[in-house]
């Protein structure tokens, strides 16, 4: 369905560009997400930022999410209790699983962000990308962070998902556009030619690039 991340971005692009008047601001949900979200801001002239979550993985099963987590002030923490009832997950496994989830976002973000400034979504138009939608647990925890931030409004934005996973962030999102949603899924990386596993090493060089591109970004302020 795509050759890879950017063409999705680019057709994901197309989608967005009804928002382009609001002045959004573009997140990218890393590692996956950010050439994605890159294409969208490029054609939006948006700023572009990142959020830092992650999946809290099942025992033995770690693709399979019991919830995610986004960090901050107060860290969003987001869990499938139904999963979790189902498996019989403790609680101290959760715990354990919430810490190492959190010390891996700090470790991402020193590497990620440096010591530039995060994009605050206060009063925003906010469009967070990620390249697709599995059990949507990480965008779920993503715009529920976001709405705490004070957005404005919160618009989920991917190449590729299942419709029961647009129908659920439906309730969370003020909108969720989607370029396909096919049925049966599979999974996302199934839906691109080119789908690899992208390294620390791509976001620096992605954020990098693309500050560089915008070095005088007046939107670009701490909450």
């Amino acid at each position: 369905m795509f050759t890879d991340r950017r063409e999705g971005g680019m057709k994901l692009a197309d989608k967005l560009l009804a928002f382009a008047d609001a002045k959004p601001v573009v997140y990218a949900l890393p590692r996956g997400g950010l050439p994605v979200a890159e294409e969208a801001a490029k054609r939006l002239h948006a700023p572009l930022d990142i959020i830092l979550v992650r999946k809290l993985g099942a025992p033995g099963h770690e693709e399979l999410a019991i919830g995610a987590i986004v960090d901050g002030a107060a860290p969003v923490t987001i869990l499938h209790k139904d999963i979790i009832a189902e498996l019989g997950v403790s609680e101290a496994y959760i715990e354990k699983t919430k810490k190492a989830a959190l010390e891996e976002i700090e470790r991402r973000r020193a590497l990620y962000m440096k010591d530039r400034p995060p994009v605050s979504p206060k009063d925003r138009t906010v469009i967070i990308v990620d390249d697709g939608l599995a059990t949507g647990a990480t965008m779920e925890a993503a715009a529920t962070a976001m709405r705490k931030a004070g957005a404005a409004k919160i618009v989920v934005a991917v190449p590729v998902a299942p419709e029961e996973a647009v129908r659920d962030l439906a309730k969370i999102a003020d909108e969720v556009i989607a370029v396909a949603t096919p049925s049966p899924f599979w999974s996302v990386g199934g839906w691109y030619q080119s789908f690899p596993q992208l390294t620390d090493d791509d976001v620096v060089e992605t954020l990098a690039r693309h500050h560089a591109q915008t070095p005088s970004n007046e939107d670009r302020n701490t909450p």
